[in-house]
């Protein structure tokens, strides 16, 4: 835990008491004047005051306008918003203060080189990354102070969290196993239909039409007819059979009622009569296209980088719980 010097511990007790007699509320704002500035937090030997945690709040304030929330609603979000950022501001005082104690540096260079990969990233010119800081509010001095943090406290995490973590084979495997489905061969199927439809207020009579109309395209089949043949030969006429080429489907990429026909049938078989809805169809597979599954060494890779980042941000956390278990930490209403 850091220690607080005696003259800090008492410039921070008489300031924190200045503040309880004051009366300053929660909203500390003036009838008529500026927001009233105060301690909000305090971390160890540092404190946070509200102008931090409103300029930290400030850009998301527009935002929250913009919605056109109720009165009542935009209080409420804003309320849960500014715990939120409150509790990240101490996370990253919690992490400046392990930076400084652990001595870790970032050379000029190392931010320079950043701004680079950053500018090259987006296409972006030097005149185009001032532009867009400007108008943002950001001078690039100050957007130079906010990358320097960023890589320190990335450093911070590499060194007591990213170093620690080993993803091992039998992790790998296990991942592997669990999700079989994620890396089986993926199966998409050539669809082919000859349809007629029939409006939906037709009488027995039409529909009875239209069925021996199919069945005779059925019967064709069974002789021996190419389905292909058949669907190209359909005549393009109201109340006939209409054949498509509907092209590559994976399962469930169809209705469940297509699920359930194609889903048993083989390359080069047709089905039988079908019903859906206000048409008859006739189903076939003209082929199946099967990737081969993917074995284990072939996405070791990426399932070790799924597991480094699921740990990566389980540990994170469990380190941040037990750092500010460590710490004293005083949050001020």
């Amino acid at each position: 835990m850091y220690r607080m010097t005696e003259q800090r511990k008492l410039c921070l007790y008489f300031l924190c008491l200045l503040i309880l007699i004051s009366g300053i509320s929660a909203n500390d704002v003036e009838a008529d004047g500026p927001v009233v500035d105060r301690i909000v937090a305090v971390v160890n030997d540092e404190i946070i005051t509200l102008f931090d945690l409103n300029q930290t709040l400030k850009p998301y304030e527009t935002n929250i306008e913009a919605l056109g929330y109720t009165p009542e609603k935009k209080r409420e979000t804003l309320f849960k918003l500014r715990s939120d950022l409150l509790n990240k501001l101490i996370d990253e005082k919690l992490a400046d203060q392990q930076i400084k104690k652990n001595n870790i540096k970032v050379s000029t260079k190392q931010i320079d080189m950043a701004i680079e990969r950053i500018k090259e990233t987006r296409s972006y010119t030097d005149e185009d990354l001032r532009a867009g800081l400007a108008q943002q509010g950001l001078t690039m001095e100050e957007y130079r102070e906010n990358l320097k943090q960023q890589i320190l406290r990335t450093n911070l995490v590499n060194r007591e969290v990213k170093s620690k973590i080993v993803v091992t084979n039998e992790e790998i495997e296990e991942y592997y196993n669990a999700h079989r489905d994620k890396y089986a061969g993926e199966t998409k199927y050539h669809i082919w239909n000859i349809g007629i439809r029939f409006a939906p207020y037709a009488d027995a009579l039409e529909k009875q039409s239209a069925r021996k109309r199919m069945e005779a395209i059925l019967d064709q089949l069974k002789q021996g007819r190419a389905f292909e043949t058949l669907a190209k030969e359909t005549p393009n006429a109201p109340g006939m059979p209409e054949g498509s080429d509907l092209g590559l489907y994976k399962l469930d990429e169809l209705s469940p009622d297509l699920q359930d026909v194609v889903g048993n049938m083989k390359a080069g078989e047709y089905s039988s009569l079908l019903t859906f809805g206000n048409a008859y169809q006739i189903i076939y597979i003209e082929e199946l296209l099967t990737k081969d599954p993917k074995a284990i060494a072939d996405v070791k890779a990426e399932i070790q980088d799924i597991l480094y980042e699921e740990a990566v941000n389980n540990r994170y956390n469990d380190w941040l719980s037990e750092l500010r278990n460590r710490s004293h930490i005083k949050i001020i209403k």
